[in-house]
């Protein structure tokens, strides 16, 4: 085993593929845990795991460098109660099956760095939260809560554990997909990339190159530990946000949605739930600006000209 690798649970997605490339470019050998591979080919090592089951794949952790959980299935669906049971489900035992691991290895990873999700503050219309604000309520909130408590319980005493508890995060599209980004560019490309409801719902966001700034800082600075918010420190609202990718995509027009609209139209035409786009949170941390991290991308309007902007004037 190599002191140089990590290994990404749940690393088959954007976000995963985003930091497996990352790594790779850092000169890091990379092993993917997924159920199936990557849909594009790149620098890693993949091994196939259920998620739940303690098997053959735990010997890949053996003598590495560090772990990233990434496993949850997607919260943008239908909230049937099956896909919530999953949602629940997916994180809480694969957190616990990577912990039993930990404990069956000679040389474990030092370093975990666990996913969890700034959506554990609820939705408070106006406040700004941080790392020490209070926890909302609703599936969401206590999905947070219930992933947080398990990693609490799986990791070692001995290990330095860093939690991220991480924003919309925007990226490009490489062939697995650009996140929540690739559903938003395509309406405001078409001009309907308004107002949706009240339009002062929360958008807090995060760069794809800081979130993996953020994930390799938690891998290799020993000075890094806890709870943090990965999130821009400039969160905006649902209006400037869809303001914003409108220029980048540079579109002019963008046609509200009212509310009633949205509750009929995501759960029967585009098979998700209203509640993403008609309730949102303002985040930033209080703790990465405490410790001097320099996002390299802190404004909306850089990173969406980044991520979009050059691929609209082509």
């Amino acid at each position: 085993m190599s002191a140089s690798r990590v290994v990404i649970a749940g690393g088959s997605g954007f976000l995963g593929v985003s930091l497996a490339n990352h790594l790779s470019g850092l000169e890091r050998e990379v092993t993917i845990l997924s159920r199936n591979p990557p849909p594009v080919p790149g620098p890693w090592r993949h091994v196939s795991w259920d998620a739940r089951t303690l098997d053959a794949w735990a010997s890949e952790l053996d003598g590495t460098a560090g772990l990233v959980n990434l496993v949850g299935r997607t919260v943008d669906c239908v909230k049937t109660p099956d896909n919530r049971d999953e949602i629940v489900r997916s994180r809480v035992e694969s957190t616990r099956v990577l912990g039993e691991a930990m404990r069956s290895l000679s040389t474990p990873p030092p370093t975990w760095v666990q996913m969890s999700t700034a959506h554990i503050y609820g939705d408070p219309p106006s406040l700004t939260c941080t790392e020490d604000s209070p926890y909302g309520v609703g599936l969401a909130p206590l999905v947070g809560r219930l992933w947080e408590e398990e990693f609490e319980r799986a990791a070692l005493s001995s290990q330095r554990r860093v939690v991220l508890r991480t924003s919309f995060v925007v990226g490009r599209d490489r062939g697995a997909g650009g996140g929540a980004l690739d559903r938003l560019r395509p309406l405001a490309r078409l001009g309907l990339g308004g107002r949706v409801g009240k339009g002062t719902q929360g958008m807090s966001w995060i760069h794809e190159t800081d979130m993996n700034r953020l994930f390799e800082r938690g891998l290799f600075d020993e000075s890094m530990t806890g709870t943090y918010i990965a999130s821009s420190p400039h969160p905006v609202s649902q209006t400037e946000f869809m303001r914003a990718l409108r220029k980048a995509v540079r579109m002019p027009v963008g046609l509200p949605t009212p509310s009633w609209a949205i509750r009929i139209a995501a759960p029967l035409l585009l098979r998700t739930d209203p509640e993403l786009a008609l309730f949102g949170r303002y985040v930033k941390s209080r703790r990465l600006a405490e410790e001097g991290f320099e996002f390299r991308f802190p404004k909306l309007d850089r990173a969406l000209d980044d991520l979009v902007g050059a691929s609209s004037r082509s």
